[in-house]
Formats: structure tokens, C-alpha cells, sequence
């Protein structure tokens, strides 16, 4: 065999690499297999480290914001996952149950942390975190280089700004309610968008739509038909049926199949109850106003309200509003360029649509109620970053500049967010006082219940009760454990009343008599009774709970 001029022989080619590594070391080079190692490690090293960062102001901003019942249900849910209940039996839950994301997280961070008010907090810093991560990764898809770091720090600066209000914080980082969902719908469209002909992904697809849909028919309602719309299209423009799109499609209308399949069998098993979704159309009449209604959550989601609303005042509301308006640009270029925009962006888009028009035509739709649109701002987060920073940035200047621009409007709302104080414990001095006094176990209103039961680790546990227009007490059927109310097993020996709550003073007198004993810590008004008090009340039903948002909506409307 002949050589050309300059290669070693085989024999000699190992020990040639060898001395020749030597040689550079001797030199005082660099070796180029450790110049390629550290490469490859520092990147994944920086994302981690603005993780952990972002992690940490999160939860900062969470503490500002006090834990009330809807998050401390949500925790003694995952207390009871942590304990063996992994199906819950005997519980009500709500009308999306999030059981299949923010549950596992409460029963995990409780592993750790024990029950406490903490817990919550950690628990929705650590979703929020999620999505931010999912929005980011969506984001990123197709960038290269500089271009990748400043869509993601676009992605952040779009979901920090709402963090500067605190009905912001508090749709976002109270408790649980359709956030984590946007999460799993995210992590959906990226698979369809990164691996859509690969082997894997319609069985895959359909297992998150399934666990996604069991936690939270937003799933159904939402991510299932914006899947099936678009890949539609695209066999429609492809003009073949044997794609990867008709495969993707099946496995979406698969899903619908299982996850009722699923559920079946969960209850079958003795696994929780829930409350069905309001899924009711409102009259076409009522169509216009809910629509403004729409306008008006979204405004309020991205943090876009009037100035001394906002942390940063005039600042604060200009700078959401920015980022309002460069989601709406995305939006924008991607219906304009729509036969070369990517699947994500597609079905981005599709999403936003259908929950704006879901909003619009159902009984959701009333002031103080953007809960049902919270997926619009990680999907406009995504669709923003995507159109205002190009997948390549070759000039390195603009590169960093625009990595420094995105990384400053990250930071200001996030540090100015996490500078306001942490919010005082409300529960913790009638908690105290209830310990302090050997009372145990009592019944309240559904805000003064299980958050004083989480603020003493199970130790005072209060059930929530509802009084009823035709003047019975009932138990509150939603996000409760049917046990709680068994007579035989718990002796409720106080209610606590509060003037501005559906339990007063008056009423629980009215429905059980005169207390032996009145307690009061600051408004709060507890009576002590020398009887069960749980012996006069009716079964749970979920009943209760369709009854009270019966009586809320014919209010509102």
C-alpha cells in the first residue's frame, strides 16, 4: 500500500497522534481535545445556572403573593399522593384537576419539604419555571448561535412582565390554574414540529395528550383540535394522504378515546370524583361582550394595566405593553406567512384562536376571569421571540447586543418584582390561636379552611362548609375528601366566621345554635361548641359545588 507524502504508516499512527499531543503540551498550547470538552460543557452549564437563577426569583416573587385555599387543596392532594392515595379515592376535585402535572410536583416538594405554606410557592415557582422552559425550547427550534440565547431571554422578558402586577402574580404564581397546562401542550407541539416523521412520536403524542387531558380538558378542548386543524391543512396543501401529519392526526384522535378510556378505569378503581367542565354555550347575543371581555383578560395577562397598577409604574405598563404588542406581531407574520411557517408556529396560532373563541362563545366569560386565556401568554411569549429575532444573527456585535437587550428587559421586571416584600400570613395567628387552645378540627368558609389546615401541617385541620339560599349548610363539594365530613371519624368542635364571609357569626348560630364558647382573632370570630358539629350536615355531593357556580354565574350575568 502507498502512502501519500506526510501520513504516517499504520503502525505508527497511534503513537504519532500521541506525540504530537505531547508536543503542543510542551509548547505551552492549548490541547484541542479539552478546548472541544469545554464547548460542549459551558453552554449546557449557563443554561443551568439562569435555571437556577430564574428558579429563585420566581419563587421570590411567589412569596409575595399569600397562599390561599384553591393552592392549599392542591397540596393536601399531593400530601395524600405522597402517603399512598396515588388515585385520591374519596376526593371531589374541581373541574380540571391537574392531576397529572402539578400534583405529582406538590407530592415530590412535600417529600422534601414536609406540609407547609412553603410548599405551595415552591410548587408554582417550579411550574412557572416549566413553562418558561418549554417556551423557551419551542422558541429556540431552528436558531443557531447567538440568535438561540436572545429568543430565550425574549421568551423570559415576555412572561416577566405580567410579574410586575399583582393580579399577575397571582394568576401566575398563586396556585394551580391552567398555567402547568400550557406546558404540556408546548411539549406536544414541539414534538410534532422537531419529529414528526420519526417512529416514536404519534404513540408518544398520544400518551401526553392522554395524561394531559385526565389532568385538564384544556388539553381536549384546546391542543387536540389545533393538532388535527393544521395537520389537515397540510395534507390538504401536500395533497398526499401517507404523511407524517395523517399519522400525528390519528394519534390525536386516539387520545380523545383513551384518556375517557383512562378515566374510566381510574374511577373503577375508586379514584377521585371531579366536577364536569362548564361547557355550556352563553347565548350569540352575549358574544360581543364577552369578546371585549377577551381583550380585556388578555390585556391583563400580559401585564399591560394602567400605570401605578404596575411595580415599575409607567415603565412597568409600557414595557408590557411592548411585549403585548410584539406577540401580536408574531401572530401577525405567521397568518401572513403562512405556507413556509413552521408546524409550531402553525399550531401556535391555531391554539391562540381557539382559546380566544372558546372564551368567547362560553359561560367562562365574565370580568375577573382571564384564568381560561393564561395559555395565550406563553404561546405569544414564543410566537414574539420567534418574529423579532431572526434564526441567524451572523454579525456578532448585533448578536450581543440583542442577547443584551433581551437579557436587560428579563431582569428589570423579574429583580423589580422580587423586590416587593413578602406577603403576610393571614392564616398564621388564628392557626396559632387554634393550637394554642387545643381545638383541632372545625369548619369554616371555603377561603378560611384548608388554608389554616396546610399553615399547621395537618395538625388543625378545618373543612369547608357552604350555607345554601334555602338555609341548609352543606358541605363544600369541590376540591374536598369525602372523609373529612364522616361524623364517626372527626368531631368538629368550632366554626370559624368572618363578617365578609359566607359563614358570619350569625349564620352558623342560626345553624347550629348558640356556641359554648366565642373566640376572636383580629376580624375572625371562632365559635366553640360541646357537640359534633358535622353530625347536622348532609353528605358531599359534587352537586353542592355545580350548585354554588350556578348561583355565582346567575349572579354575574
Amino acid at each position: 500500500m502507498q502512502l501519500r507524502p506526510g501520513w504516517p504508516g499504520p503502525a505508527a499512527a497511534p503513537g504519532t497522534a500521541s506525540r504530537s499531543r505531547h508536543i503542543l503540551l510542551s509548547a505551552g498550547q492549548e490541547d484541542p481535545t479539552r478546548r472541544r470538552a469545554v464547548r460542549s460543557w459551558w453552554p449546557a452549564a449557563a443554561w443551568i445556572c439562569c435555571g437556577i437563577a430564574l428558579f429563585a426569583l420566581l419563587l421570590r416573587i411567589s412569596l409575595s403573593y399569600g397562599m390561599n385555599s384553591d393552592g392549599a387543596n392542591n397540596a393536601l392532594q399531593g400530601w395524600d399522593i405522597l402517603h399512598g392515595h396515588v388515585l385520591l379515592h374519596g376526593w371531589i376535585l374541581g373541574d380540571a384537576t391537574y392531576y397529572t402535572l402539578e400534583l405529582p410536583l406538590y407530592a415530590l416538594t412535600e417529600a422534601l419539604l414536609g406540609l407547609n405554606t412553603l410548599t405551595s410557592h415552591v410548587v408554582s415557582a417550579l411550574t412557572y419555571l416549566i413553562v418558561a422552559g418549554c417556551a423557551v425550547v419551542l422558541a429556540m427550534a431552528d436558531s443557531k448561535g447567538l440568535s438561540r440565547a436572545a429568543r430565550g431571554a425574549a421568551v423570559i422578558a415576555v412572561l416577566a412582565a405580567p410579574l410586575l402586577t399583582r393580579q399577575g402574580v397571582s394568576i401566575l404564581l398563586a396556585e394551580p390554574d391552567h398555567t402547568g397546562t400550557s406546558a404540556i401542550i408546548m411539549i406536544s407541539f414541539l414534538l410534532i414540529d422537531r419529529a414528526p416523521g420519526r417512529r416514536f412520536t404519534p404513540p408518544l403524542l398520544c400518551a401526553i395528550l392522554c395524561a394531559g387531558q385526565i389532568g385538564d380538558a384544556s388539553v381536549r378542548y384546546v391542543a387536540v383540535p389545533a393538532i388535527l386543524l393544521v395537520c389537515a391543512y397540510r395534507i390538504l396543501a401536500a395533497r398526499k394522504i401517507r404523511t407524517a401529519e395523517t399519522a400525528i392526526m390519528l394519534s390525536a384522535a386516539v387520545s380523545l378515546l383513551l384518556a375517557s378510556f383512562i378515566r374510566a378505569v381510574m374511577v373503577r378503581l375508586g379514584a377521585y370524583a371531579m366536577v364536569p367542565p362548564l361547557t355550556a354555550v352563553s347565548p350569540v347575543a352575549q358574544w360581543p361582550h364577552h369578546a371585549v371581555l377577551a381583550l380585556r383578560a388578555i390585556y391583563t395577562l400580559f401585564g399591560a394595566v394602567v400605570a401605578p397598577h404596575t411595580v415599575l409604574g409607567l415603565f412597568g405598563s409600557a414595557l408590557a405593553l411592548i411585549c403585548l404588542l410584539a406577540a401580536v406581531f408574531g401572530f401577525g407574520k405567521v397568518i401572513w406567512t403562512w405556507r413556509t411557517a413552521s408546524r409550531s408556529e402553525q399550531l401556535l396560532c391555531v391554539a391562540i384562536a381557539i382559546v380566544w373563541a372558546l372564551y368567547v362563545i362560553s359561560k367562562l366569560a365574565y370580568p375577573g376571569n382571564p384564568y381560561e386565556l393564561v395559555a395565550v401568554l406563553p404561546f405569544g411569549a414564543v410566537l414574539a421571540s420567534r418574529a423579532c429575532v431572526p434564526a441567524h444573527i451572523t454579525d456578532t456585535l448585533r448578536g450581543r447586543l440583542a442577547i443584551a437587550a433581551a437579557t436587560l428587559a428579563a431582569l428589570l421586571p423579574l429583580t423589580a418584582a422580587a423586590s416587593v416584600p413578602t406577603a403576610a400570613t393571614i392564616a398564621a395567628p388564628l392557626t396559632a390561636w387554634l393550637e394554642a387552645h387545643g381545638l383541632t378540627y372545625g369548619i369554616a368558609g371555603y377561603w378560611d379552611a384548608s388554608s389554616v389546615t396546610v399553615q399547621s401541617g395537618n395538625r388543625v385541620q378545618v373543612r369547608a362548609v357552604r350555607p345554601m339560599p334555602n338555609g341548609e349548610m352543606i358541605p363544600y363539594g369541590w376540591e374536598a375528601n369525602a372523609s373529612w365530613y364522616n361524623h364517626s371519624q372527626h368531631d368538629a368542635m368550632f366554626v370559624i366566621a368572618y363578617p365578609t364571609s359566607v359563614v358570619t357569626a350569625a349564620i352558623a348560630e342560626r345553624d347550629f345554635g348558640p356556641p359554648a364558647a366565642i373566640g376572636h382573632v383580629g376580624h375572625q370570630v371562632i365559635l366553640v361548641y360541646k357537640k359534633n358539629l358535622l353530625t347536622g350536615l348532609p353528605p358531599i355531593h359534587p352537586r353542592g359545588s355545580e350548585l354554588v357556580i350556578g348561583y355565582y354565574l346567575a349572579a354575574v350575568y
